[in-house]
This record gives structure tokens, sequence and C-alpha cells, in this order.
């Protein structure tokens, strides 16, 4: 589903915590024009709590109930975890978008969460802003990640793929020496607001360097991009 439809996104909210799904429940009741007021995430829509869960068992059956747009998982779901949960909710991959909540996520997990199709993580300490940028990011169809968590994705994905390296070295795809600025900003994790700042340019400048990029690099997001230059080694290029 496009956050540009219009239509109210249908959520479930599934936490072992009652008090923080009450919590999450209020945030998504504020209007749309008022997120983006206060918080500056454009939501462009309203959104519907259509079902709640506090343990795993609960989520499926709210999820095969409700069949929502979107699920907010705690990542530490009783009795596992919520990438249990996520497995167990394999067949709604397609048509349903899941964020995880998290107090704590080692880099294995991260991992695993992404390649399970989990679309965008979020720490249960961050601020609303980046709950509600989450939500946005993921809802237009891309991935989430905070600076931190990206950072930790690359840290335990560039192990894994340096064998896969071509013993030619890198390959540039056309990217130019700004391109290539860029693009070694973004697998750091910096959002596209600190990246602009960083190179003394607009942040619609960022964006368009961006929009050229995945062009070349044949990416469809950021998380895309930065996997594949952590693959071929371009982030290496200062």
């Amino acid at each position: 589903m496009d956050s540009n439809s219009g239509s109210p996104v249908r959520v479930v909210l599934a936490d072992h915590h009652g008090i923080f799904r009450a919590s999450l429940r209020q945030l998504l009741a504020v209007p749309a024009s008022v997120i983006k007021e206060v918080y500056g995430a454009d939501v462009r829509t309203s959104f519907r709590v259509v079902g709640e869960a506090a343990t795993i068992e609960q989520t499926v059956r709210a999820v095969e109930t409700a069949n929502p747009d979107l699920l907010l998982l705690d990542a530490r779901m009783p009795p596992k975890s919520g990438l249990e949960t996520v497995r167990e909710l394999e067949t709604h991959r397609d048509s349903m978008r899941t964020i995880l909540l998290a107090g704590t996520l080692d880099k294995t997990e991260l991992l695993t969460a992404i390649q399970l199709g989990v679309r965008g993580l979020v720490m249960k300490d961050s601020n609303t802003e980046l709950l509600f940028e989450a939500i946005a990011c993921v809802m237009a169809g891309q991935y989430w990640l905070g600076q931190t968590l990206v950072t930790d994705l690359i840290e335990t994905v560039r192990p894994l793929i340096q064998t896969s390296r071509s013993a030619g070295g890198e390959l540039a795809f056309g990217l130019t020496r700004r391109e290539r600025d860029v693009l070694a900003l973004v697998v750091a994790g910096w959002p596209n607001k600190e990246i602009a700042c960083k190179c003394n340019v607009s942040e619609e400048t960022i964006k368009h360097h961006l929009t050229r990029m995945f062009a070349k690099v044949g990416a469809s997001n950021r998380l895309e991009l930065a996997m594949v230059a952590t693959q071929r080694g371009l982030d290496c290029v200062q």
C-alpha cells in the first residue's frame, strides 16, 4: 500500500507491554496534518488501529483476521521473539509491511530481520519524530534504518561478502567524485539533511544525487545502494 492513496493505513500493534501499545495507539490517532506540523514527517494519511496483540500467537491471529497494511512489532515478543513472529507471518510479507520496535538488537538479529522481510527498524528510545519518519518511509515502499542500525548492518554484512568482490577491484558504475563522497556518507548511515550540511549543498541536491546513483548502481532505495556499495568496495573511496 502506498501512503499517497489517502485511505487510512490499517495498523496492528504488537507489543507485550500494554502501556507501550496504548502510547502507540494515542500517537497514531493524531491527524496527519498535525504529525507533519509537529513531527515533520510527511505521512500523508491517517491511521486506524485494527488489532492489538501481546504474544506471538495473538499477533498471528490479529494479522490473519485484520489483514493490516502495517505491523508495528515488538522485537522481544514472548514467548520467543519478534523475529519468530515474522517467520510465522511469512505468507503476509507481500501484503503487509513490518516495522520492528526494539529496546536492543544485536547485529545478527538486525541482518536476520532484513532477510525475513522487515522493512523498518526503530529503537524504542528513539524520538517520536523517528517513528513517524520510519512509517512514512516504509509505507512509501522504502526501507528505514536509523544511522546506528545502518552502520551495524554494514559492519555485519561486510565480512560476509568480501570474497564476492571481483579480482579487478572496485566497480565505479560511472559515479562522479561527489556521488562517491555522498555514497560514503550513505553507507555510514547519515540522513540526507546531515549529508547536505557536510557537503555544503541543499538537501534537494542530495536527493538528485541519490536518484542518479540509484539508476547507475541499479538500486531502488538507500539500503540497497549501501549494500551494493559495500559489496563492490565503493564505500572505501573517500
